[in-house]
């Protein structure tokens, strides 16, 4: 339950004097990067900024913490030299004393004001943008959501899905996650991804080529565009979709950031596609992090031969399910009556014969010609029925007589599915 101001050891000072710091001279009435859906109190999101400086992603000591304390009481002993930090369970003098480094360099309005000149907020629990799902990480919850883009963060994810995969794919992968980006896209689905090289590019491309709904999990800052190699699509994703993260504007990215980033993708959507990758393999975090939370676990198959693809055979063999389009996704993932089309292969002239007339033109040689009599001792009828049967045939162009003899007509059209020894 967060507290209030005042209500914690240390009673009369107010919490906001330590959480505001030298750049943040807005009020809660004008408080910069706050704007529709944004109902959280002043005091506490400037707390909670200063949290996304001070504590990493993930960090279930902090989260348990932010959940006992609030984040103006957190952010209060954190910074405060009274002993109150040091009775926190958990707390060791090696942590604290990193968390007070960093503390000093916190500064929640300059970075709210950041945000804010990039036309993006900073979303917090409570609030009425908030994705609720993300409640399903507990202590691993985030403190809060950077968010640039114009679309409703909650409103979109409760129609999610991540599709994620190999950054060095191949172009069999590439073409797979640009498909299943554009199909989830033209469903109704918004499309997440962490918008690394590879298949994350290649979804979310995917996604914008049909102008349709994809949101981009970084594990930086919202303003530093990384990969560099995808500023520009950062920047398309951030005008037509969203682009969202833990961390305050200007951090950069480190390999423990990558892999707690992937607990928010799967946190956040239905459910994880994998596209490719490798045994040791980000993609598989997610997956697995997603299994853990009940999602659902996707993958796409991919040759066995193909050291790309055995992470994703090793989640087929387990409660992984197999997809091969956008359709099969969203019948997984989806609403009752969301349902993928019927797949059955090609239909030929001859699956539409009744039995009897089936084995009657299996009876015909491939070469050569039969008597109506040989025609039927071989099909198993009689003379009567075989010659009925025979003439039926005729008329729809599957044989011909010639004399008191029949043979196939020679047309590959009339019997197109191998018969005698085909496939």
């Amino acid at each position: 339950m967060t507290r209030r101001p005042g209500d914690g050891p240390g009673g009369g000072q107010d919490p906001s004097e330590e959480v505001r710091g030298p750049g943040a001279a807005h009020g809660a009435g004008e408080e910069p990067g706050a704007g529709p859906g944004l109902t959280v109190s002043g005091q506490e999101r400037l707390a909670r900024a200063a949290l996304t400086r001070i504590i990493e992603p993930g960090d279930e000591h902090g989260g348990r913490w932010l959940r006992e304390c609030g984040a103006v009481e957190l952010v209060r002993r954190i910074t405060s030299g009274d002993g109150t930090a040091e009775q926190l369970s958990g707390m060791t003098p090696k942590r604290l004393a990193g968390y007070r480094l960093r503390a000093e360099g916190a500064d929640p309005g300059r970075d709210l004001s950041v945000i804010a000149a990039l036309g993006g907020r900073f979303v917090c629990p409570g609030d009425r943008e908030w994705p609720s799902q993300l409640d399903d990480l507990a202590d691993a919850r985030p403190t809060g959501l950077w968010v640039r883009g114009p679309r409703d963060l909650r409103l979109w994810a409760l129609r999610s899905v991540a599709v994620v995969g190999a950054r060095a794919c191949t172009p069999y992968g590439s073409h797979m996650a640009a498909g299943l980006g554009a199909g989830l896209a033209e469903l109704g689905w918004m499309v997440v991804s962490g918008a690394a090289f590879g298949v994350d590019g290649a979804a979310h491309r995917g996604a914008l080529a049909v102008g349709g709904a994809t949101t981009a999990v970084l594990a930086c800052g919202v303003d530093v565009p990384y990969p560099r190699g995808h500023a520009e699509l950062i920047g398309r994703i951030a005008q037509q979709g969203l682009v969202i993260g833990e961390l305050p504007p200007s951090d950069h990215p480190t390999r423990s950031r990558f892999i707690l980033r992937n607990r928010v993708i799967a946190a956040l959507t239905r459910g994880t596609v994998v596209v490719e990758a490798e045994y040791r393999s980000g993609s598989l975090v997610t997956a697995r992090c997603a299994q853990r939370l009940g999602r659902f676990t996707m993958g796409v198959q991919g040759p066995a031969t193909s050291g790309l693809s055995a992470g994703v055979h090793e989640l087929l063999r387990g409660e992984a399910v197999l997809v091969t389009d956008a359709a099969e996704v969203a019948e997984l993932v989806g609403d009752t009556g969301e349902l993928a089309p019927a797949r059955r292969g090609p239909v030929h002239p001859r699956d539409l014969l009744d039995a009897t007339s089936a084995r009657v033109l299996d009876a015909l040689p491939r070469r050569g010609a039969l008597s109506g009599r040989d025609v039927a001792r071989t099909a198993g009828t009689s003379a009567d029925e075989a010659l009925g049967r025979l003439y039926e045939l005729h008329s729809l162009g599957f044989v011909e007589r010639d004399g008191e003899v029949w043979r196939l007509t020679p047309r590959s059209t009339c019997n197109g599915d191998a018969r005698r020894g085909g496939t």
